[in-house]
């Protein structure tokens, strides 16, 4: 290739360029791209933003102490901080689920096998109810795993165990928080 057809192959290439630049930067100005915990309306005269969407939902009551983990995360991720509202427009169930397994076993001595590490594995359905017509808005499940060491002594087993329940609850509640934050976010 002689100079002068490399100065013409190349000049052709950068207004090609210019033009793919040229059209990217046009599709990409008709974008709607918004943070999705933003409480500012998608348009004028849209309801409120996911932020307050989530506060408008009540979750029910569980029965499990890492069930109520969970709740009372989501409840203060949902709402700042602040109670749930006396009459919400939109109800959630919630069920949690924790099975706790051996995941790795030591040989100690030539008789004994002794659990050195465990791991809790917990998963939390939720399904969103609109109160007024008894639609169902949203569902979903997530799961999360924590992992604890299993020393000998008894109560520290245990505490090791509840602390990595806690751990677990409230990875949960942060992923059902986006979860339930994008299912929230199409129904506008």
């Amino acid at each position: 290739m002689s100079l002068p057809e490399a100065r013409n192959f190349f000049g052709s290439w950068r207004v090609a360029a210019r033009l793919a630049l040229l059209s990217s930067l046009a599709l990409a100005s008709a974008c709607t791209v918004r943070p999705l915990y933003s409480d500012a309306p998608a348009a004028t005269g849209a309801a409120g933003g996911t932020a307050t969407q989530l506060a408008s939902v009540n979750i029910k009551p569980v029965n499990t102490r890492y069930g109520q983990e969970v709740r009372n995360h989501l409840i203060f991720l949902f709402n700042g901080g602040a109670g749930q509202q006396a009459s919400a427009p939109y109800t959630m169930d919630l069920a949690v689920a924790a099975l706790t397994e051996s995941s790795l076993v030591v040989q100690v001595t030539s008789e004994d096998d002794e659990p050195t590490a465990g791991t809790v594995t917990m998963t939390g359905s939720y399904v969103i109810t609109e109160i007024r017509t008894g639609k169902r808005i949203a569902a979903g499940s997530r799961n999360v795993v924590a992992s604890f060491d299993r020393p000998r002594q008894e109560f520290a087993n245990t505490r090791a165990q509840r602390d990595a329940e806690n751990r677990a609850a409230r990875e949960l509640a942060e992923l059902l928080r986006l979860a339930i934050a994008q299912d929230m976010s199409k129904q506008r």
